[in-house]
């Protein structure tokens, strides 16, 4: 009986330890970046994006209340949103971070 706990542990921690990260997430070496991670952080573990462009969008302007964001009147504001790419060479594949406001907004895969 014990040996079939010992086996099935084993065999759950070689198929999840294996599993890449998560969607909206990526690796750099043995650091973890996600969705909503710090600007500076990534840079940290990362190193500089190999590439960087930046827009401005017009957003309107909310207010958190109890969790949830709500319109504010008035005119849009103007956002800046940068888009870095780190390339960690050949055979690897180049990710795509959207930063807002110093904060990981979205991830993709290249």
């Amino acid at each position: 009986m014990r040996i079939d706990i010992l086996i099935g542990v084993c065999a759950a921690t070689a198929l999840f330890g294996a599993l890449p990260a998560a969607a909206g997430s990526f690796r750099c070496g043995s650091a973890l970046v996600v969705e909503g991670d710090d600007a500076a952080q990534v840079i940290a573990r990362c190193g500089p994006p190999a590439q960087v462009t930046a827009r401005s969008v017009l957003r309107p302007p909310v207010v958190w209340i109890n969790g949830q964001p709500r319109r504010v009147a008035g005119g849009d504001i103007e956002v800046r949103i940068e888009t870095w790419v780190f390339d960690f060479g050949p055979g690897k594949l180049k990710q795509q971070v959207e930063v807002e406001s110093g904060r990981v907004t979205q991830i993709r895969t290249l």
